[in-house]
Formats: structure tokens, sequence, C-alpha cells
């Protein structure tokens, strides 16, 4: 956004969308995600009638919430145009069952989802990465492989992804089903918006007309350019594949020296896989993951859970169907 919204995760398009919709009467109401008054970081499904109220749902949640139950309210307040805000897993949901629904429109703003894990989960989270963690007002993973943190006196903090302390999360910090995710990129909503194929902006993808006439909404709020490509992702994809097969058969990571962490938490923003590289390492990632947990965990349900566009990405690092993973349809 040329100006950010205040308190917006980044700049606030998502948010900008949802108001746009309803000032301009192309939406009745707008589906999405608050916080919960008692806990800032547990997500709370609202339904959104006037575009000041978008400002109430500015910022990441991290837990689990039935956002699709708010389509009952929908039905009863009797509104026929809606916006909905939506993880992955929700929009998969919203299509399959949009035609039952009797509306006239829905507009479908999405985001990239990488792991989902419980709001209880994510609080032992906080407490690892810092000692004070009642105070963090935000946190983000960004694209130049930092997790950026904000406290309520106003100061900042910056941790490399090398830094974090992932070895200490419990094997089920994460559910299967997240693990297992094959829409990383979020592929059924008009339009995605997140951070994954920039490096420092938010980035787009547009994918129909809806989606088009959505980010026209904006006009020249909004500030474009095409995004940037550098780096290359196989040494880094190979490397998260090695590890990923320790961790599906229960054996301890790889660990790197603590000494020379800071050293490669350095080099990797300015050598690894930048922009549209990062994205395709992240998408290609999820599809290992998504092959050695349930190889490892449900190998019965891999052929009905797996679709064909996950094993063409896991192909070039040599993990292909066994026999049985794979409909031979």
């Amino acid at each position: 956004m040329r100006e950010p919204l205040p308190g917006a995760q980044w700049t606030g398009i998502v948010s900008r969308l949802g108001q746009r919709l309803l000032e301009s009467n192309q939406a009745d109401a707008i589906i999405t995600m608050a916080p919960d008054e008692e806990d800032s970081w547990r997500p709370s499904p609202v339904l959104i009638t006037r575009a000041e109220d978008m400002a109430l749902a500015r910022g990441m949640r991290m837990g689990y919430a039935p956002l699709l139950a708010l389509l009952d309210a929908v039905k009863d307040q009797g509104f026929k145009k809606i916006g909905v805000i939506g993880i992955p897993c929700q929009v998969y949901a919203l299509r399959a069952l949009q035609d039952e629904l009797g509306l006239e429109k829905i507009w479908v703003i999405g985001t990239p989802c990488s792991d989902n894990t419980s709001t209880e989960n994510f609080h032992e989270f906080l407490n690892l990465i810092d000692p004070n963690p009642e105070q963090i007002t935000y946190l983000e993973f960004r694209a130049d492989y930092h997790v950026e943190l904000r406290f309520k006196n106003g100061d900042k903090k910056e941790i490399p992804f090398l830094m974090l302390p992932l070895s200490k999360l419990r094997p089920d910090f994460f559910p299967l089903t997240c693990k297992t995710c094959v829409d990383y990129t979020n592929s059924l909503a008009d339009i995605t918006v997140g951070y994954m194929g920039g490096t420092g902006e938010q980035w787009l993808l547009v994918r129909n007309q809806q989606g088009m006439a959505l980010l026209d909404l904006l006009g020249d709020e909004l500030i474009s350019s095409a995004p940037e490509n550098a780096g290359k992702r196989a040494g880094a994809v190979k490397g998260f594949l090695k590890n990923t097969e320790l961790a599906a058969g229960g054996l301890p990571l790889r660990q790197m020296p603590n000494w020379l962490r800071p050293i490669v938490g350095w080099l990797i923003p300015r050598i690894g896989p930048r922009g549209l590289e990062f994205a395709r390492a992240r998408v290609e990632m999820k599809a290992i993951e998504t092959v050695l947990h349930l190889r490892r965990s449900l190998p019965k349900k891999m052929k009905n859970m797996i679709p064909n566009h996950i094993w063409k990405l896991t192909a070039p690092y040599g993990l292909k169907p066994q026999e049985g993973e794979k409909d031979s349809v």
C-alpha cells in the first residue's frame, strides 16, 4: 500500500480489499478472523458489515477457528454478496460448498499458509524465542530469512531462521494435516496476498478476472512491480529433504554448530533463494513434507491424498511414488 494502514501485518492490502468491497457495496459482509477478546493471538471468526470495522481484523493470528460456520449467519441475515478471507484449507471447503449457498457473489481473498498449530502451542513457541513473551504484539516470518518481533513498548527484534529453537518443539507441535498441505499458495482464491515471492514487499497472485477486479479496487493506492528472482533453491531444498526424512522417521535432526549459525544466517539472505526462487523453494519443500510424512504415518491414504502436481514437484529430488502410493488412473 502506498500509505500503509496503521496496525497492519504488512501494509494492509487484505484489510483494504475488504474495506473497498464494503465501501463499493460489492459485498454485504466480509467473513474473516479477528483476535479473541481474552487472547489476542487466538483467532475468532467475525462477520464484518461496516468498512471501518475491517481494522478489527488486522494482524496475524495462530490457531484453529471455525471460519465457515459464519456461512449460517450469512444465510440467516439474508446477505447475497460476501467476501471471504481465508487460508487454503478454509478456501478449499468454501469452494466445495459454494454452489449450495445460494449466493449471488463470493469474493475470495486468500493468504498462503505454511503451518498452523493450536494457540496453546503457539504460546509455547513464544516462550522459547523471548524471555518476555507476554510483551510480544507482532510476529512475522519474513522472506529475508528472519522472524520479526514487535513489543508493547515499541521495540523490535529480528531473529534469523537458523537461530530459532525449532528442534525444541514437540513432534506433534504441527498437526499432520498441516505437514501434508498440498495447496500452500491458496490456489482456489481469486487473489492471494502474502510475502513468499517478495523480497521485503507483499506478493500478489491474481488468478482470474474476479481477482483482477479486486486488485482494481485499490487503484493507485497500491504500488506494484514485477517480483525479483535470485539465488538457487536446489541446495536448500535438498537439505530440507534430508532433515525431513530424519524427522519423519523419528530420528534427531542434523544440528549446525552454534558458532556457525550466525555466519550462515548472515550468508543465506545474500546468496540463498530470493523472490520467486524463494517461493519455488517453499512450494517444493511443502510437497516433500507431504510425501514423507504421509509415507510415515498414513501410507495407505497416499494415493488418495497426494495429487499429481505434488509428485511432479518432488521428482527432481528423487522422491517418486512407490508401489501403491499413486492411483494408476
